[in-house]
């Protein structure tokens, strides 16, 4: 109910009566009347008022009347109200429509106290026109201004119903990244356990050597693929200019099996190595960020044989 009466403030109402519409929009608001009663009482109120009006001010009115005052309207919809008394230059959009309505009445009276018809004899006497010209000055001047509010309420709840679509578009954005997000991380976990239950990958256990007692780390080594992980136990925190870096022990000689990733903690997921053709052992040194071609030796951390 709360909509259509939106709906009915909207000045869209007296758009349609006054012929403004386009055949789109006077389908829609006859749709609307057709299907909701309310709808249907408000544009026959309007249209009875806007009759009453032409009936009362049959006259031509001066030229360009209808532009101004739909331009007074138009404006209006993009200028503030003033909160202080405006001047001669900054006039209200009001106050220039007000102009123009004094202007038709005065152009009427003038008509009616020119040309005096002829009355028969036993003729009532003629209600003088002051009243019901003032009646007319106000139903009019309520009216465009009634017209004016309609159109702010309207332009308002048009905005209104954009930042909504607008909220609603970027809620749908963010619960799509987020479930892409949710399916890489279930992706990596997938993948991880696999390798786990994988029988071809032999587990080789590194120790902490003097350096650092406590670190521990784990080598997932494929003796047929040659593929190597690592799993991080527990590692000393390094600066942000160092990197652990994994060797392979072949016959004695140290291989490059690569660099961790920078900030790697315990607990984090399993990172892909560089392949090893042949290991009989696994070190992990302390080398600058990039990695080093051999390894600094005084910075082993964990070390074990397969």
């Amino acid at each position: 109910m709360q909509d259509i009466q939106a709906y009915i403030e909207s000045g869209i109402l007296e758009l349609y009566a006054l012929g403004d519409l386009s055949s789109a929009e006077r389908a829609e608001v006859e749709a609307q009347a057709a299907r909701h009663p309310a709808v249907r009482q408000e544009l026959t109120q309007v249209q009875a008022a806007l009759g009453l009006y032409a009936e009362a001010h049959a006259i031509t009115p001066p030229a360009g009347m209808r532009e101004r005052v739909l331009g007074h309207v138009l404006a209006n919809l993009n200028s503030p109200v003033a909160e202080t008394p405006a001047t001669p230059a900054s006039r209200p959009a009001t106050s220039s429509l007000r102009a123009d309505v004094d202007e038709l009445v005065q152009s009427r009276h003038a008509e009616t106290t020119t040309s005096t018809p002829v009355l028969p004899l036993n003729a009532p006497e003629p209600v003088a026109p002051a009243r019901s010209s003032g009646w007319a000055i106000a139903a009019s001047v309520a009216l465009l201004l009634s017209l004016v509010g309609n159109a702010l309420l309207y332009n308002n709840w048009q905005q209104a119903n954009g930042e909504l679509v607008a909220l609603q578009n970027d809620n749908a954005r963010i619960a799509a990244a987020t479930q892409a997000n949710y399916r890489q991380q279930l992706g990596a976990m997938q993948e991880q356990n696999a390798i786990l239950r994988n029988d071809e990958f032999r587990a080789v256990a590194l120790a902490g050597t003097k350096a650092a007692p406590a670190a521990k780390a784990r080598v997932l080594y494929n003796l047929a693929t040659k593929a190597v992980y690592v799993d991080v136990k527990n590692l000393p925190a390094l600066p942000a200019d160092k990197q652990y870096q994994l060797w392979a022990l072949d016959n004695g000689k140290p291989v490059d099996a690569g660099t961790l990733a920078v900030g790697t903690a315990a607990g984090d997921s399993l990172q892909h190595m560089k392949d090893i053709a042949s290991a009989q052992a696994f070190a992990m040194t302390v080398e600058p960020a990039g990695g080093s071609v051999n390894p600094t030796l005084s910075t082993m951390t964990v070390m074990g044989a397969i």
